[in-house]
């Protein structure tokens, strides 16, 4: 890994086992597993974030007045 920098992080039991038997199953490393899985995470962040951005000139309506408006339109 070009310009890797190290981090300790604590796993649950059962998670590092996960971890160490998918390592072995697939011939890569655990860091390869784990920043493999922290990059995808963080571009589904990304896609929500844009997401957000481009509802951001919608207008907002708060949710109890839209539960109200069900129930006046006997929706509930």
């Amino acid at each position: 890994m070009e310009d890797s920098k190290r981090a300790t992080v604590y796993f649950d039991s059962e998670v590092h086992q996960a971890l160490r038997l998918k390592a072995a199953a697939s011939d890569r490393s655990i860091s390869d597993l784990v920043n493999d899985a922290v990059k995808a995470a963080l571009a589904e962040d990304a896609e929500d974030l844009a997401a957000f951005s481009a509802r951001g000139p919608e207008k907002s309506y708060p949710f109890d007045a839209f539960v109200q408006s069900l129930k006046r339109r006997g929706r509930i």
